[in-house]
């Protein structure tokens, strides 16, 4: 069975966060969706949901239908020439891009628009996680070399990278993006030791309850990345499985702090009444984006972001006072 990322984009991009919601941070060994390595050399062929693609020589112009493929093209020093919009949120905006290039021409948001994208006139189409019919994948193809979605159920965001960095011929900046976001994990986890297997339930408010999010799924996965562990039983809970909230910390995300205490229920949970709760705040707002969006520029700012609120929930001292996120 698909994760969320894939089985629910539409109500996810709805909501915000997850409309770029793909499992990230995942420690284990990243897939081998990129076939031919060789640095810069072409041609070069990826493999992806609906085969592979080669990309015959460098590519100019870059066009971008994922969802969140654009902070990746960025983030290896190349700029598109139009890309798909992260609807619901201010992604022009999106402060962990402050110095790149944001203001770009738009080929659609949550369906896209062939013919901006045709009047764009690519030479490689990037959508390794653009939730493709194959019959969009068919469409584009005839635009131009085309990368879907990648393969398998749990595509990390290192695939990603990985992928777009054969793409481009951009391999060995690939690899220095990720080793850099990595290393910024590793020393947020040596100088929080009192994260390792401490159980974190990470739930999205929705209009009837919560989803508690599974450790493969974006949003569960940063956490886990961080040596939390998942609570064994994650997806949609009602009221009356409030219980479920209740691990050794919580963190929640799609409401404000005020809105979730109103509710009795929520309130009175041990893990909330003794403040071992993180708020991430509302969707359209740029930490839950940052988290739905995934990126290697988007880590490095919601680590800084939360690190500081899940360190004083996780101290077990009920004198220490959970700062606001942000």
């Amino acid at each position: 069975m698909r994760s969320p990322r894939w089985a629910s984009v539409l109500t996810a991009t709805v909501a915000l966060v997850g409309v770029a919601s793909l499992t990230a941070c995942g420690s284990g060994d990243t897939a081998d969706t990129a076939s031919d390595s060789s640095d810069g050399a072409f041609p070069v062929t990826v493999e992806h949901k609906f085969g592979s693609t080669t990309i015959e020589s460098d590519p100019e112009r870059v066009v971008t239908v994922g969802f969140n493929d654009l902070d990746f093209v960025l983030a290896l020093g190349e700029t598109p020439v139009a890309t798909r919009a992260f609807t619901g949120y201010d992604y022009r905006n999106r402060p962990w891009a402050e110095g790149y290039a944001t203001d770009l021409p738009e080929v659609g948001g949550m369906e896209l628009d062939f013919e901006k994208i045709a009047a764009a006139d690519p030479d490689v189409l990037v959508g390794t996680y653009s939730v493709l019919e194959e019959s969009d994948y068919t469409t584009l193809s005839e635009l131009a070399p085309t990368i879907a979605d990648l393969p398998g159920d749990n595509p990390t965001w290192e695939d990603q990278l990985s992928t777009i960095g054969t793409a481009l011929g951009k391999q060995a900046e690939a690899q220095e993006v990720r080793d850099s976001v990595r290393a910024n994990f590793d020393a947020a986890i040596a100088a929080n030791p009192q994260f390792a297997g401490r159980t974190v339930a990470v739930a999205m408010k929705m209009a009837d309850g919560f989803y508690i999010f599974e450790p493969q799924d974006p949003r569960g996965a940063f956490f886990t990345e961080l040596g939390f562990a998942a609570p064994a039983q994650t997806g949609s809970i009602t009221a009356e499985r409030y219980d479920l909230l209740n691990q050794q910390s919580l963190v929640v995300v799609g409401a404000t702090k005020e809105d979730l205490l109103a509710d009795p229920l929520f309130a009175q949970l041990p893990v909330v009444a003794e403040d071992r709760t993180v708020y991430l705040g509302e969707f359209g707002t740029d930490v839950p984006a940052a988290l739905g969006f995934a990126s290697p520029l988007s880590q490095p700012y919601l680590l800084d972001a939360t690190l500081p609120a899940l360190t004083a929930a996780t101290d077990d001292d009920p004198a220490t006072v959970v700062p606001a996120v942000g």
